[in-house]
């Protein structure tokens, strides 16, 4: 799993070319993604949001956005991200280790986590933790890349481990942080295991959706309706 020392140190490094790089090194699909994740929490309509490694804002902002009655809060480990997500208008804001929130239990109605479990030291213990602020009954939402299947994944292996970072060296001046991401991705729970993952962190229901031919994928889940039942670690 991820270093989360050295995860730090790419991420603000890159902070003022993250939005562009999205788009650019996704082909804007990013944004198609983050609008399926709207349609969940439309469906949810949660009072109260905590949008987990919210980076400069995206998801957060859509949502905001979209629905201006959610009370939506952002949380990062990196600060020098959560200053851009500010001056684009995400007011609530704080700092804070993934897996330890310094917020109390069962605060919020919707975790949604997008591009970032990925890049967390521990799995099973950032889930646990969300799951802790969690309201009863409330809904999990994970936002991440994933690797496709069938003829395409030789192409894709291809553009994400010898493209992408090509590219994004030229945008970010990083091109160290790209390389990063392609092995991560590799190394990311999909499918049925993040399915099991979450089963076994203690979430009912967990749900797959793949996007784009399972270059990304959509996990929901939910949390008891029994805030003190106890979890199993997997």
């Amino acid at each position: 799993m991820p270093d989360s020392g050295y995860v730090h140190s790419l991420f603000s490094s890159i902070a003022e070319r993250y939005v562009l790089a999205n788009h650019v090194l996704s082909m804007g699909m990013d944004i198609l993604w983050r609008l399926r994740v709207l349609e969940c929490v439309s469906e949810w309509r949660p009072a109260h949001l905590l949008d987990v490694a919210t980076g400069t804002g995206d998801l957060a902002l859509s949502i905001k956005r979209e629905f201006p009655e959610i009370d939506i809060v952002g949380t990062d480990f990196c600060e020098s991200m959560l200053q851009i997500a500010r001056r684009r208008g995400l007011e609530q804001t704080f700092c804070a280790d993934a897996m330890q929130l310094p917020v109390e239990d069962g605060r919020f109605d919707v975790v949604t986590v997008a591009f970032g479990l990925r890049n967390m030291e521990n799995y099973a213990s950032a889930l646990q933790e969300f799951r802790r602020v969690l309201s009863p009954g409330g809904h999990l939402l994970i936002l991440d890349f994933s690797m496709p299947r069938g003829i395409v994944l030789g192409a894709y292996r291809l553009y994400l481990h010898r493209i992408l970072p090509l590219m994004a060296g030229w945008l970010t001046s990083r091109k160290e942080a790209y390389a990063y991401l392609g092995q991560s991705i590799e190394q990311f729970p999909r499918g049925e295991k993040m399915l099991q993952l979450l089963r076994d962190t203690g979430y009912l229901n967990p749900t797959s959706l793949p996007l784009c031919g399972g270059i990304a994928a959509i996990y929901t889940a939910e949390q008891s309706c029994e805030p003190n039942a106890t979890s199993v670690t997997g």
